[in-house]
């Protein structure tokens, strides 16, 4: 048994990439989740409309107040100034619109409950509406853009990548370089052989997602099914980039809470602006921000073509310059 363990231990000694994921990856998901996830030094920017000014200069000292003169339409005025509530009140009682369920959202909400605490007001009824959704909504529904990206684009690296690595180990790619094939010919044939692959499994995804699982999907299913091909492409070149620097199968599974872990952090599970330390600007380094954001603009927000088209180019720049990026790493096979 005892010579079992040291020729173990004798094989991680001699392989420095597992040796160095196995020990500092987890050190690098943490640090990331404490910068990410520790007290965001956010504060919510609150619209208030015929409200007494008691509560507007409590309310100060909780949030950043703007003071409106005419009721405005919740839905166009909050997205488009950066408003995370609208506040004003009637008979009925104190109305309370946001955007979505988000975190912003319930920090807004927060400073709320502490001015109505500071003041003892006599109770009133609180009415929340979301823009967005209902307050019914599951949270399935508020998150389905996450888990859809998010299953997708991991799914697809793990295929691609390992697929890549068996070609390597069956000396296939060795010998085809071996040919007078170019290298961006090998990576094109290779990316769009997997990617077709991919983009079946997405189209598979979102029409169980919304016709069998009963998703809610406020814009064009088709526009969804496109961000999921564009995403199964980028992981495709994710896996593929991956694989030219893992050595197996195990190696190429290693990389994942560094490569895939860290970009859940950007999908919208949290909103990038309450993020601290600047960290949220990485969010720009990540395929899945573009694609998850996309989800989210059509599947919660109903958006088309138009407003979301930004995140459509950043997601095929993101494919470009990785298909660019496996073609040089191939030079460690061949200078051709």
């Amino acid at each position: 048994m005892l010579s079992i363990v040291k020729r173990i231990l004798g094989q991680m000694k001699n392989d420095k990439r597992s040796l160095g994921l196995l020990l500092f990856a987890p050190l690098l998901v943490l640090t990331l989740l404490f910068f990410i996830l520790s007290d965001s030094s956010y504060v919510p920017k609150l619209a208030v409309y015929d409200m007494s000014e008691k509560f507007v200069a409590e309310l100060e000292n909780h949030a950043t107040v703007i003071e409106e003169t005419e009721k405005p339409e919740a839905a166009d005025y909050l997205e488009a100034n950066g408003i995370d509530a609208l506040i004003w009140s009637d008979s009925e009682g104190t109305h309370i619109e946001l955007l979505e369920k988000n975190s912003k959202s319930a920090a807004a909400l927060e400073a709320i409950q502490d001015t109505n605490k500071a003041l003892q007001p006599t109770q009133r009824e609180l009415i929340l509406d979301y823009v967005y959704e209902s307050s019914g909504d599951n949270q399935l529904d508020s998150l389905s853009f996450v888990f859809l990206g998010v299953i997708s684009f991991f799914f697809v690296f793990i295929l691609s990548g390992m697929s890549f690595v068996r070609e390597r180990f069956g000396q296939t790619l060795e010998r085809m370089l071996m040919t007078p094939i170019r290298r961006i010919d090998v990576i094109g044939g290779y990316t769009l052989g997997y990617g077709l692959l991919a983009a079946v499994q997405s189209v598979v995804i979102i029409l169980y997602a919304v016709y069998v699982l009963q998703l809610q999907v406020e814009g064009s299913v088709a526009l969804c099914t496109l961000v999921m091909i564009l995403m199964a492409f980028s992981a495709v070149s994710v896996g593929a980039l991956v694989s030219i620097f893992a050595n197996n199968e195990l190696q190429l599974v290693q990389f994942i809470p560094v490569i895939i872990i860290p970009q859940i952090f950007f999908s919208g599970l949290i909103p990038i602006d309450t993020i601290p330390f600047g960290l949220g600007n990485l969010c720009y380094l990540t395929p899945i921000y573009y694609g998850c954001t996309a989800l989210e603009m059509i599947m919660i927000q109903g958006k088309g073509v138009v407003e979301i088209w930004p995140w459509l180019a950043g997601s095929v720049a993101f494919i470009g310059v990785l298909f660019l990026a496996n073609v040089t790493a191939l030079k460690k096979y061949r200078r051709l």
